[in-house]
């Protein structure tokens, strides 16, 4: 059986250089890289207030749920889901990384001061499935159910 890549390999193996994108995200201070979208991955960017409900939705249903990138100030939560979904995502107030775009990466295991992450990537190349990400989003927009009234 084929070992799976590490977080690492997997996130840098999207990099027009992965050596080069390995060797400058170990000693970037910041612990950052910016990585192309739409290769190995897209990203699904959700406002704050609707991410954190919608990855508790998730966390529910799904035992893996594909990485989750938080921004500094709990503002944004970046969804890594299956490259091409963001060329065909529609929704409100929902911003897409696909082909063509580039986002920033922290190294994975380290906290930097710009973006972190809620789940980190397993190297095996586990993305968030977008309809399931969707039914969550629904969900978590329409708010709590009150158990005694369903």
């Amino acid at each position: 059986m084929a070992r799976a890549k590490t977080a690492v390999e997997w996130l840098a193996s999207v990099a027009p250089d992965p050596e080069a994108c390995r060797w400058e995200w170990e000693r970037n201070p910041l612990g950052v890289a910016l990585l192309p979208a739409g290769k190995a991955w897209d990203v699904l960017i959700l406002p704050g207030e609707l991410g954190h409900p919608t990855l508790d939705v998730l966390t529910r249903i799904l035992d893996q749920p594909g990485p989750v990138l938080l921004d500094f100030a709990d503002d944004r939560m970046g969804f890594f889901v299956p490259p091409g979904t963001a060329a065909r995502w529609i929704g409100t107030g929902v911003r897409t990384a696909g082909a063509d775009t580039w986002i920033v990466v922290p190294y994975p295991g380290r906290s930097t001061g710009t973006v972190r992450w809620l789940i980190p990537p397993d190297g095996s190349g586990t993305l968030t499935d977008p309809s399931l990400l969707e039914l969550a989003m629904h969900e978590a927009a329409a708010g709590p159910t009150d158990p005694e009234n369903t």
